[in-house]
C-alpha cells in the first residue's frame, strides 16, 4: 500500500503489472475503492503498468472537508500522475471516474493519450436528485441508500448471488462525508461543451441493465468525441467490470491494441 501526499489530500494508490510498461490508470465509481478492478486486471495483456487509486473521501485515502468539486477530483488525479511521473497514459474511468477522465483529458493532454469512459456521462442526474441523496446520507448514513444503490449497480441476476453482500459492504463502509462530498462534485458537473472539444481515442462502455448511467447516456457522451467507439455489455449493470470481467477486459484489450498502447 502506498500513499501520495498531495498537500490537501493523501491518496492511497497501488501499482501492478510491469513497472516499465505503458501506463493504464483506473479511477473507480462513487462508493467503491480500488478493488473495483480486481477481476479485470489479471485478464489484461502482460507488459502494462496498472495504476489504481482511491479518490478523496473513499477507501484508504484521506477525507478532506466536504463538499468537493470536480475540479478538486481532477487535480487529485493530475497531482498523483505528476508525482509518479506518468505521461501518455490510457485513463479508464467508471462513473465519477469517467467524469474525472473527461476533465483530466481536457486539462492535461500530456498526461492522457486515450480515455475509456465507462458507465458515465458528461452530466449525470440533476442537482435536485443529488441534493436528495446528500441529504439522505447526512441524515441516515449510506446504509439508508444501500438497497436502492444495489438495484442501480447490478443486474437482477447478480443481485440474487451471495457476492452482492461484498459490494453492499464496500459501499456502506465508505466514509459518509466522502460519499456526500463526491456526490456534490457530480451534481455540479456538466462537461458537454468541454468533452466535445476532445480529440483523442475514446471508448465508451455501458451495461444494458445500468440504472445509474443508462447506455444511451454513455453513448451520447462518447459521441461528443469524433471517432469514438462504443461497447455494450449485456447482463450487467453499473459495474460491468464486476459482473462481466472477461468481456470488459476483452473490450479494453481490443481498444488498447487499436490505439497502440499494447
Amino acid at each position: 500500500m502506498r500513499i501520495a501526499d498531495l498537500g490537501d489530500v493523501r491518496l492511497h494508490y497501488r501499482i501492478d503489472g510491469d513497472p516499465q510498461g505503458a501506463p493504464v490508470v483506473f479511477a473507480n465509481s462513487l462508493g467503491t475503492d480500488l478493488r473495483l478492478w480486481d477481476k479485470v486486471l489479471p485478464l489484461l495483456p502482460k507488459g502494462l503498468k496498472f495504476i489504481r487509486y482511491d479518490k478523496r473521501g473513499h477507501g484508504l485515502s484521506s477525507e478532506p472537508g466536504a463538499p468537493y468539486t470536480m475540479g478538486a477530483l481532477v487535480r487529485d488525479a493530475e497531482g498523483l500522475l505528476d508525482l509518479l511521473d506518468v505521461k501518455d497514459c490510457a485513463f479508464v474511468g467508471l462513473s465519477i471516474g469517467g467524469m474525472i477522465a473527461q476533465g483530466l483529458a481536457v486539462k492535461r493532454l500530456d498526461l492522457v493519450r486515450a480515455v475509456v469512459l465507462s458507465n458515465t456521462g458528461a452530466k449525470i442526474g440533476t442537482a435536485e436528485m443529488w441534493k436528495q441523496r446528500i441529504d439522505a446520507v447526512n441524515a441516515g448514513g449510506i446504509e439508508s441508500l444501500a438497497d436502492a444503490v444495489m438495484e442501480r449497480w447490478f443486474s437482477r441476476g447478480f443481485r440474487a448471488t451471495p457476492e452482492l453482500e461484498i459490494w453492499r459492504n464496500m459501499l456502506v463502509r465508505q466514509p459518509a462525508a466522502g460519499y456526500a462530498g463526491c456526490s456534490a462534485a457530480i451534481s455540479g458537473t456538466d462537461f458537454y461543451t468541454t468533452t466535445a472539444s476532445l480529440r483523442l481515442p475514446a471508448l465508451g462502455i455501458a451495461g444494458d441493465e445500468d440504472g445509474s448511467t443508462p447506455p444511451d447516456l454513455v453513448r451520447e457522451t462518447v459521441d461528443l468525441i469524433p471517432g469514438s467507439k462504443f461497447h455494450l455489455i449485456r447482463k450487467a449493470g453499473h459495474l460491468p467490470c464486476v459482473e462481466q470481467p472477461e468481456e470488459y477486459a476483452a473490450a479494453l484489450t481490443t481498444f488498447l491494441k487499436e490505439v497502440g498502447h499494447v
